[in-house]
């Protein structure tokens, strides 16, 4: 007989390669539930508990925590052990007063600390945009929708977001306080492909005709003068080369994802 569903288990060596897990010392490792983000591009919540922050020694130790509700992901809180956090994730644990949001490296998917008023909004990038009969549905890259209600869906004028578009959104009522476009001389962070975590000025995005747009060659040019070359859709715009950056991407030694 055919398997029916998914399987709930996953071994050692075939989890992503970042995971900072011993690969040799046991069979299984946690599997991450389905979520806003795929398996390849997320850490479970044990897994970020006892193997990243060092919190809990066990995972039946992490489960204790998150069952006492002292974990909060993007200002939710989350019980379930095998949660999936991703890019630009806020995860919160106020009791210890611990923030982090999960920023790329060249390793993978790292936890950078925040402060406690950064951990108060989160970054998403806008994905796709459709129309329905009340209004414009924009996705995000977090698996979550936004609906915007306007008064002629078939004329949505008041709808100013394009795809590619980063939103800040404020975490305790859900409202967009700030959008950053994806252009040219904005900084932004490379979020995939072999350059992922690089970071730098985007010098040239190129104009697109006979292939999707997300597939457009974009160069950055990091501090250094280096220049790197991936395509628009690993590209996450995080400062308009204002005074006061986004968000800061700096990798924290002792939070490394080994």
């Amino acid at each position: 007989m055919g398997r029916k569903g998914k399987t709930a288990r996953l071994k050692r060596k075939p989890a992503p390669k970042y995971w900072p897990i011993h690969r040799k010392e046991s069979l299984w490792v946690i599997k991450p539930a389905a979520g806003p983000h795929s398996l390849q591009r997320c850490l479970p919540l044990t897994l970020v508990l006892r193997d990243v922050l060092g919190v809990a020694g066990t995972r039946r130790e992490g489960k204790l925590i998150l069952s006492e509700g002292k974990v909060q992901v993007n200002g939710i809180v989350r019980k379930k052990d095998d949660f999936p956090v991703g890019l630009m994730d806020v995860i919160s644990m106020p009791t210890a007063n611990q923030y982090y949001r999960v920023v790329p490296s060249h390793k993978g998917l790292i936890l950078s600390a925040i402060s406690k008023e950064e951990a108060k909004y989160r970054l998403v990038r806008v994905e796709d945009k459709s129309t329905t009969k009340v209004g414009v549905q924009v996705a995000l890259h977090d698996g979550t929708n936004m609906l915007i209600r306007i008064a002629d869906p078939k004329n949505p004028v008041e709808v100013t977001y394009e795809t590619f578009d980063i939103l800040k959104i404020n975490i305790a009522d859900g409202q967009v306080v700030g959008k950053l476009k994806t252009k040219e001389n904005n900084t932004a962070v490379i979020t995939g492909g072999k350059n992922i975590g690089v970071q730098g000025k985007i010098v040239e995005i190129e104009k697109t005709e006979a292939k999707k747009r997300r597939q457009a060659l974009v160069v950055i040019e990091n501090d250094k003068g280096v220049r790197c070359q991936t395509i628009l859709d690993f590209i996450f715009s995080i400062d308009n080369n204002e005074p006061e950056p986004v968000i800061v991407t700096e990798e924290p030694e002792e939070n490394t994802v080994v």
